[in-house]
């Protein structure tokens, strides 16, 4: 396996190099790309379910995107150690009915040495939101450099 950088142990410019890209590739929507930064055997919860392992991982992200429709999301670093990054991030979705959704919460992640994220525990709380309260309106795809960060945007 070819490394990912930035590579552990990290510093705070890594970390958050490390974190934005992980960002950039949530924001794709693209479950294999998504998949190729986690290692084969990558260990998930999120909320309530569990995913070992790539392709589990696609399943799952293929899942989720079918119904969190225009997805967009920001993450921001929280705290980091060794091979360590804890974040924590905010996104906007609608589903099917178009009801506007803002998904709040934390990740625990913990990186191999060639920067594949071996560990991520997610924590996620939605809350229903009016259309008119979206704060994300970039084009769907990567958040552009100068759009507000989750500290900005007072979430």
């Amino acid at each position: 396996m070819s490394p990912k950088p930035p590579l552990p142990p990290f510093t705070r410019e890594s970390a958050t190099e490390k974190v934005r890209l992980a960002e950039d590739g949530w924001n794709t929507r693209d479950p294999q790309r998504v998949a190729l930064a986690y290692t084969v055997d990558s260990r998930w919860r999120n909320r309530a379910e569990r995913a070992t392992g790539r392709e589990e991982i696609v399943a799952f992200l293929t899942r989720k995107w079918a119904g969190e429709l225009d997805y967009r999301l920001i993450k921001e670093l929280w705290a980091w150690d060794g091979n360590r990054i804890a974040v924590r991030f905010a996104y906007e979705w609608h589903d099917d009915s178009g009801n506007w959704f803002r998904s709040f919460g934390n990740e625990n992640w913990e990186f191999d040495d060639n920067g594949l994220m071996r560990v991520r525990h997610a924590c996620i709380n939605d809350m229903p939101i009016a259309a008119s309260d979206r704060a994300y309106h970039w084009p769907l795809g990567r958040r552009p450099d100068d759009h507000p960060g989750l500290g900005d945007l007072g979430f």
